[in-house]
């Protein structure tokens, strides 16, 4: 009887509830498009600041007359914008999107601009560089090894790198090693100090002897 009841109610009363719900939703969209104009206000004001700041990372890591844009696009329905980041890596070219014409290690470089740019609001705590310094010159690596290092003061840096000048630049150096154990390939992973780090610093550069290993000690020095 009780549920019949309510259902007759809900009939009968059906054109208030309806408007009830109407009268809800007009109060929600308000608040919603209030909300959206306020976000998109934010974000006018944040790109052009926000695409400076990349600029100025990525110069320092070799991008020298790169273009760096934070392209905003109304949408109808589903959000009020897109956002786009527009890249010119050569000068007197148009800037064009990042996701389509950014080759491996500009991807990389730029993305550890980003990083760099936004270090002071980013909350994540643990970054995780996987051979970001692939695909680019030693002058270069270098330059990227110091922006880590600077990211370190405000993150927990763990990078992967086949760099002596990166690895060189690090708090702490492990190194990986697989080895063979009865019918099973173990991977360990050991931290490297004093002598050995420099060990492992010559035989990243790829030889020995005494200038080798004088370049190591020479990397290891603070700039």
């Amino acid at each position: 009887r009780e549920e019949a009841a309510s259902r007759l109610d809900r009939m009968e009363h059906r054109t208030e509830r309806l408007e009830e719900l109407r009268a809800s939703i007009a109060v929600l969209r308000k608040q919603m498009d209030a909300a959206g104009q306020a976000l998109t206000r934010a974000r006018q004001d944040s790109a052009p600041r926000l695409a400076a700041s990349i600029v100025r990372h990525s110069r320092e890591l070799g991008f020298r007359q790169a273009v760096f844009e934070v392209s905003l696009s109304p949408l109808q329905e589903q959000g009020m914008e897109t956002v786009e980041f527009l890249f010119g890596p050569n000068p007197g070219e148009p800037s064009k999107p990042l996701r389509l014409i950014a080759s491996s290690g500009e991807l990389a470089r730029i993305m550890l601009a980003i990083k760099s740019a936004l270090a002071h609001k980013d909350a994540t705590p643990l970054l995780v560089f996987d051979e970001i310094d692939a695909n680019v010159g030693g002058e270069v690596a270098r330059a990227v090894g110091f922006k880590m290092q600077q990211l370190g003061n405000r993150h927990q840096v763990i990078s992967i790198t086949h760099f002596p000048q990166v690895a060189a630049l690090a708090s702490h150096h492990y190194l990986v090693q697989k080895a063979s154990a009865g019918n099973r390939t173990i991977s360990c992973l050991r931290e490297v100090s004093h002598e050995e780090r420099v060990d492992e610093l010559v035989r990243m550069l790829g030889g020995g002897g005494d200038h080798a290993r004088t370049l190591a000690q020479a990397l290891l020095q603070p700039s």
